[in-house]
């Protein structure tokens, strides 16, 4: 009896020697995707089957951009769970309220207005980052604070939602406002998938529009073997005078061959790169990531 205790306590320490040093060679994985680069990244990973999560400047603060459209769907999705909107129900846009120097492809198809159903302004908001739909949900529900307060009383800190994107465009430095931690990003997607911030019916709603998004291609999704299930939010920013791009970021939630998962949020800030090279080293640490769970 004892020498079969004595056994299994070894195998357990084995195991638990071989989980540190494969975390170890992500994180140094990491490291050196990273090591070089003139911009400051910060990811977080973690396996859908445990809490641990890995992290590079897990920390720290980083402006969101459009990651922000995520937290902003969740309220509203919130909503819909309480029966006070639907995704079905019709919604009067006038042409006064799309703003017309911002990324709309909502406002391309629909110039002078038009009537659609939630449902579709939050696929346009979600899966094509549509900025107009983004402020249309945002008045929807009350602006920044309704969101604030709906993701605190779930239990998420390390994140803040100060402007709307009109706001953001009227002022180069409120885009800092609008900021998350990689921890918080991450930690978002569990409770997220998870079902413990809206319904089972509404978690898969959002989570299937978060697998059509069509930004961001060369992102997480960059170097994943084709046909490899992701469900995310991408936020980017152009660049200062100086010629410094201020965001290029990605969190979601990627789907093994075999049915497990694990979340990533990457956010690329105060780069010198190129665009292509902001996007490489989110698709360079989501393979990494991607590989270190498939083994």
């Amino acid at each position: 009896m004892m020498k079969n205790i004595i056994t299994l306590v070894f195998l357990l320490l084995l195991q638990g020697s071989y989980l540190y040093s494969q975390t170890s060679l992500l994180k140094n994985e990491m490291e050196k995707i990273v090591t070089g680069k003139n911009a400051k990244v910060g990811v977080s990973v973690s396996g859908g089957d445990s809490e641990e999560t890995l992290t590079l400047n897990g920390e720290v603060r980083f402006p969101m951009q459009s990651v922000f459209k995520f937290h902003i769907a969740l309220a509203v999705m919130a909503e819909v769970d309480k029966g006070s909107l639907s995704p079905e129900q019709l919604m009067g846009i006038k042409k006064d309220e799309l703003m017309t120097d911002t990324w709309s492809p909502m406002r391309d198809k629909y110039p002078e207005g038009g009537i659609l159903t939630l449902g579709e302004i939050i696929r346009y908001t979600i899966a094509v980052s549509d900025n107009n739909g983004c402020d249309i949900l945002l008045r929807l529900i009350g602006g920044p604070e309704a969101v604030t307060s709906f993701l605190k009383s779930k239990g998420l800190t390390g994140f803040a939602i100060v402007y709307d994107e009109a706001e953001m465009h009227q002022n180069y430095e409120n885009q800092f406002a609008n900021w998350s931690t990689p921890e918080s990003a991450t930690y978002l997607l569990r409770l997220f998938n998870e079902n413990k911030l809206i319904l089972p019916e509404s978690t898969e709603y959002l989570r299937q529009i978060m697998r059509e998004t069509s930004t961001g291609m060369k992102r997480i999704k960059g170097m994943l073997p084709e046909g490899t299930v992701v469900a995310h939010k991408t936020g980017s920013s152009g660049r200062d005078e100086n010629g410094i791009a201020t965001a290029t970021n990605d969190i979601g939630i990627v789907w093994l061959p075999d049915g497990r998962f694990f979340y990533i949020s990457v956010f690329v800030a105060d780069s010198k790169e190129t665009d292509e090279m902001n996007e490489r080293i989110i698709a360079d640490l989501s393979k990494a990531a991607y590989d270190y769970f498939v083994k």
